[in-house]
């Protein structure tokens, strides 16, 4: 369990015999009621582990630890890509440039921060580097980039897009290292691929993460929980007073908020009409928590089960409820004013 307040015991197991040394979760051990002083810990943890009470937090072997050092420092390197600074700069300079483009590192706004770093100045010519869609943006991209380029800005841009640069190289590197350990999972990463919003790198953290097949979690529920993707529990009284998810690890939790985003904006898919039909009701960012939690649990069936994802289709809530979705839309139709017959069409 990767998280603050962990209790490393080495215990003797009279029952089996040997020598164990468990990674205990303190939670786990603050459920427990009994003796927990400081004098008495050693000797009641190992009083409980000769009952059973005591459980092993998830420690993943040696492999899926590198994979998960080589991932999590593959995220870093994406976060250090400095975006934000070069936004910062041109806006100081009184280009509107992220305005118009979407994305200033792609092709286009690549060309035009060069060009601006080698001294052009003149919106037209600027502007004539646009490639493919965003040509249709000419008029808007030449009143963006009248501004005031100073040397200062141009030495700044420079220095971020050589640093963008060293950081692509290392995560093309590091990239090519996470493949080649990948390669005694690429079963696993193509059951996980096969669930739309999920692309290689997102199924490399994954299993990075949670392990190639996922034995440490005996239940999708136990996964949920320990990934901090289910609804929380607080009830006093019979009262609830949140139900806001609990705290998991923060690179699942980061991931699958990416994939849901991702399954979220896919054309025709089960998922996708799960986040709309949700966010209607309750909103993005809960819509979003609730697509993330159903492609854990449909990763979790795929690995078990060794199986492809197959799409139910984005009709399965209409077909799920057929006749009181029908049933619905008459009552609207005849509150209207209007008499309503319904007549199959046959095929």
């Amino acid at each position: 369990m990767e998280a603050t307040g962990v209790y490393w015991k080495p215990v003797w197991n009279i029952l089996e015999g040997e020598f164990k040394v468990l990674l205990v979760n303190a939670q786990h051990i603050k459920r427990v009621p009994g003796r927990k002083t400081d004098v008495k810990d050693c000797e009641w943890i190992a009083e409980l582990l000769q009952h059973g009470l005591v459980q092993a937090s998830f420690v993943p072997p040696v492999e899926v630890r590198e994979l998960r050092d080589l991932t999590r420092y593959r995220a870093t390197l994406v976060g250090e890509r400095a975006v934000n600074r070069m936004e910062k700069v041109l806006e100081d300079a009184n280009l509107k440039l992220a305005s118009v483009v979407t994305d200033i590192l792609g092709i286009s706004g690549r060309a035009i921060l060069e060009a601006i770093v080698r001294g052009e100045e003149d919106p037209e010519r600027l502007a004539e580097m646009a490639r493919c869609r965003l040509r249709a943006k000419l008029p808007a991209l030449r009143e963006a980039l009248r501004g005031r380029v100073t040397e200062h800005h141009r030495f700044l841009l420079g220095r971020l897009l050589a640093h963008v640069r060293f950081v692509e190289a290392e995560i093309t590197e590091l990239e090519g290292r996470i493949a080649e350990q990948m390669r005694p999972f690429e079963k696993e990463v193509e059951q996980w691929v096969s669930i739309p919003g999920i692309n290689e790198v997102a199924a490399w953290s994954l299993i990075a993460e949670l392990g190639p097949r996922l034995e440490a979690f005996p239940s999708e529920q136990h996964l949920s929980s320990w990934a901090g993707m289910c609804p929380g529990s607080n009830e006093s009284a019979g009262k609830r007073r949140s139900g806001k998810t609990r705290k998991g690890n923060p690179w699942v939790r980061r991931m699958l908020c990416q994939i849901g985003w991702g399954a979220a904006r896919s054309q025709g898919t089960y998922l996708s009409a799960k986040y709309h039909r949700i966010a209607a009701r309750r909103g993005k960012k809960r819509a979003i928590i609730a697509v993330a939690h159903n492609v854990l649990v449909i990763g979790f069936h795929l690995i078990r089960n060794q199986r492809r994802y197959n799409e139910l289709g984005p009709d399965y809530f209409d077909q799920l409820h057929r006749h009181r979705l029908e049933r619905y839309l008459v009552r609207r139709l005849e509150a209207l004013g209007n008499q309503v017959v319904i007549e199959p069409l046959h095929a």
